[in-house]
C-alpha cells in the first residue's frame, strides 16, 4: 500500500480580496418588427409584470429606444436575454453602473 505524501496548499493571502459580482441589467431595444402589444405581452409573460408596468416599459422601448427590464446576477441576466431572444425581441445585458 502506498504511503500518502504531504501536499502543500497555497494559503490565501490577506491582502487579496474578491470583488463582489456587479449587478447586471437586461436591456430591450426598439425594433421595427414587433408590435407594441406583443412587447407588452412578452414582458408580462416572462417577468410577471402587471399590465401597467409592462406598458410603461414598452413605451420606454418605443419612445426612448430601450428599457431596463430586469437586473441581477450575471447568470440570471443571461437567461433573461436568452428568453427574450426566443420571443423575438432584441435584448442585451451589461454591468449596471
Amino acid at each position: 500500500m502506498p504511503t500518502p505524501s504531504p501536499v502543500e496548499l497555497d494559503e490565501p493571502r490577506h491582502d487579496e480580496s474578491t470583488a463582489p459580482d456587479m449587478p447586471w441589467i437586461v436591456l430591450v431595444w426598439n425594433d421595427p418588427i414587433n408590435l407594441m402589444s406583443y412587447v407588452t405581452f412578452v414582458f408580462q409573460k416572462l417577468f410577471g409584470y402587471s399590465l401597467e408596468k409592462a406598458t410603461s416599459l414598452m413605451l420606454d422601448v418605443h419612445e426612448k429606444g430601450r428599457a431596463v427590464v430586469s437586473s441581477g446576477v450575471k447568470e440570471k441576466a443571461e437567461i433573461d436575454v436568452f428568453r427574450l431572444h426566443e420571443h423575438g425581441l432584441w435584448a442585451t445585458m451589461q454591468h449596471d453602473v
